[in-house]
């Protein structure tokens, strides 16, 4: 068995291919159990959000893993499984490990630092906790990930690099409008990344939010919570997007939806500027509207070439070198335990091997007191304890190197263990 992480993100491919491999909240399920059905997986994790789809799992071999989890991606994406090989990145063993422990400290992420991710890991692992897709394995890594990422966010002020996709976002639209302060705000959607753009745009100072939602009612939970926050909401439905379009200054969209709700006939009679921010995955918004006069689109693409640079700076070389120690920590750990069976396996051979000369002696020696029985029975246990103390300690030392299989394996054979 081992760790095996498949999948693509902003740093190897085109928002247009990320769209089609983008996996949503309904589709999550049918994956997972069309992952956990191949026979190379034993447990699986899907990770999908605006910047990457990654899968995670437990696999029996390498090749037949890596070939399971491309055919699925592939099914679901609509690619060939070539097409998409060109943008997959694979790691296996403790480059899997590596990789994500990197992701939930937001080092591998568009915008350096950005928190978010860490909650949408969480949600990850809970969903393949709940449908039985995560087993022991993923348990204790997805475990250690997430202390991994709270550790980096706060012990390294790594967020000082950037908070997330969102601030970058209205960095960019700031350069095309100015000041946001007392300007008018749309936002399409009301998950977590909506409720993520409101706290964004209160501090950037908006006099106004309106939040437009297909169900009313979770867009109104959002704008009771951002008018309590101080900053006046409303809840409106989509069927009255192109007007609110029309009123605002600044838009985010980030519902989530399978195919673009803000569309080129909404805003061909907008009359005035509007800087239109496109965070969801697949895209919210229709790419033509780019051209209409006024219109200011910025997108996951225009954002990851922007921020392309960032993220220099002692706050993310600290990350990184915490990362890279607890890396060494998890496998360790993970080697030593897989020793403990065959410690286990060579004590209770010298405990039935004790136990079967002690059967002897009651034969040769039947008039054997109790007492005496007793004391030379502590005797020879004392005795093989002693013996076996230093080499059972010395074998999970050794465990935690690099080849710490091979002492494991050596003790298996030298005792003929049944492990």
């Amino acid at each position: 068995m081992s760790l095996l992480a498949v999948g693509l993100s902003h740093r190897t491919a085109p928002i247009g291919v990320l769209e089609r491999a983008a996996v949503g909240a309904d589709d999550l399920p049918k994956l997972l159990d069309e992952l956990i059905d191949r026979e190379s997986l034993t447990e699986a994790l899907l990770l999908s959000t605006c910047n990457r789809v990654e899968i995670y799992a437990e696999v029996e071999t390498f090749h037949g893993g890596l070939a399971d989890i491309c055919a699925v991606l592939a099914r679901h994406s609509g690619y060939d499984v070539e097409e998409l090989a060109e943008h997959l990145v694979v790691h296996h063993a403790g480059s899997a490990v590596e990789h994500l422990f990197l992701v939930t400290a937001g080092l591998d992420s568009m915008v350096v630092g950005e928190a978010q991710i860490l909650g949408q890991f969480r949600t990850a692992y809970a969903t393949a906790r709940e449908l039985g897709t995560a087993g022991s394995a993923l348990h204790e890594l997805a475990q250690w990930a997430l202390r991994v990422g709270k550790r980096v966010h706060a012990e390294t002020g790594i967020d000082t690099a950037g908070a997330s996709v969102v601030s970058a976002a209205l960095d960019a639209a700031t350069d095309v409008l100015g000041d946001l302060q007392g300007r008018r705000a749309l936002i399409v959607g009301a998950g977590s990344l909506a409720a993520l753009s409101a706290a964004e745009l209160r501090r950037c100072g908006v006099a106004q939010i309106s939040i437009a939602n297909r169900t009313v009612t979770t867009a109104r939970r959002l704008a009771e919570t951002v008018t309590a926050d101080g900053i006046p909401a409303r809840a409106v439905g989509l069927e009255t997007l192109a007007a609110e379009l029309a009123a605002a200054d600044i838009a985010i969209a980030c519902t989530g939806a399978r195919d673009p709700v803000v569309t080129l006939p909404m805003m061909a009679d907008l009359g005035r500027p509007l800087v239109i921010c496109d965070l969801a995955l697949p895209r919210d918004v229709d790419p033509a509207v780019r051209g209409l006069p006024g219109v200011t689109l910025l997108d996951l693409a225009g954002l990851a070439l922007r921020r392309g640079s960032a993220g220099a700076g002692s706050s993310v070389e600290a990350a990184r070198s915490l990362v890279a120690a607890e890396v060494r920590r998890f496998l360790a750990t993970q080697r030593s335990a897989e020793v403990t069976p065959t410690v286990t396996a060579l004590r209770r051979h010298a405990a039935e091997v004790v136990d079967a000369e002690l059967l002897r002696l009651d034969a040769r020696l039947p008039g054997l007191t109790t007492a005496l029985h007793a004391e030379v029975a502590r005797t020879v246990n004392r005795v093989v304890d002693k013996l076996l103390h230093a080499p059972t300690v010395r074998v999970k030392q050794l465990a935690e190197g690099p080849a710490g299989a091979a002492y494991a394996e050596a003790l298996r054979e030298l005792f003929a263990l049944q492990v």
